[in-house]
């Protein structure tokens, strides 16, 4: 892939004179930019010697990374409104949820965006989940009126399929028609806990109404090293897609 970076150059000019005993104010008059692509045509600038010094670390980052710690027998695809990418880290992360979190966790919710790549049939390695989960999230749980639950999936319906564990979405000619959680209609007036990231809880990816929170719960773990403890654990890794978002 071509990358580019823009270089931007400010001109400044004074906003009146000054004495010398002064700080003179200034303000942008103009402003150039440049492309530079970064591919194969930079090469030409590398620094021999810091490649070279960085030949070990990279030797042993990539044994790391290479490191087999699961298998997938079918492919785990990524695609909306629901994936068996998506399911199985939706369903990893409610239940590594569980055990540390001192309550119940209801449901899980993990954005479709977030998925940076699918998992292809045979082995699975710790590269592979670094690159599934590039990011520093953490783990957080969220105590949201059932009011909130109807409009964070009101949301679904209009956006698209996101992850979701414990509960089922289904969707109309792109109305919300039904929300379940445990099997159950979802109740306004009642509480429900939801495992998710840290980033979402802020509201990203049209997620508003998970800022309405009545509690907030840290848990201080990645998610990237609760999905490497799920796949070791799991061994053998299947997903599907199985109506948990239902869009007709």
């Amino acid at each position: 892939m071509r990358k580019i970076i823009l270089l931007g150059t400010l001109c400044f000019v004074p906003l009146f004179l000054c004495t010398a005993c002064h700080k003179q104010p200034v303000c942008v008059t103009s402003v150039t930019t440049a492309a530079i692509p970064v591919d194969a045509s930079a090469d030409a600038v590398r620094d021999s010697s810091y490649t070279a010094y960085l030949v070990p670390t990279k030797a042993a980052l990539e044994r790391e990374m290479g490191v087999q710690i699961g298998y997938a027998p079918e492919r785990l695809w990524i695609g909306e409104p629901e994936c068996p990418m998506l399911n199985w880290a939706t369903d990893a992360l409610w239940e590594a949820a569980k055990p540390v979190y001192p309550g119940k966790v209801d449901i899980a919710i993990v954005n479709m965006g977030g998925m940076r790549c699918p998992w292809e049939a045979g082995p699975i390695t710790r590269g592979n989940v670094f690159e599934l989960m590039p990011f520093d999230n953490e783990l957080v749980v969220l105590t949201l009126k059932g009011e909130d639950i109807i409009a964070l999936c009101e949301s679904f319906a209009r956006y698209g399929g996101q992850g979701v564990a414990g509960m089922t979405v289904k969707v109309v000619d792109g109305k919300l028609a039904d929300v379940q959680v445990g099997g159950k209609a979802v109740d306004p007036k009642a509480l429900y806990t939801i495992a998710t990231s840290d980033y979402l809880s802020g509201g990203t990816d049209h997620m508003d109404a998970l800022t309405r929170h009545t509690e907030y719960w840290k848990s201080d773990l990645l998610i990237r090293d609760l999905y490497l403890e799920a796949v070791e654990k799991q061994d053998t890794i299947r997903a599907a897609v199985d109506g948990r978002m239902c869009f007709l």
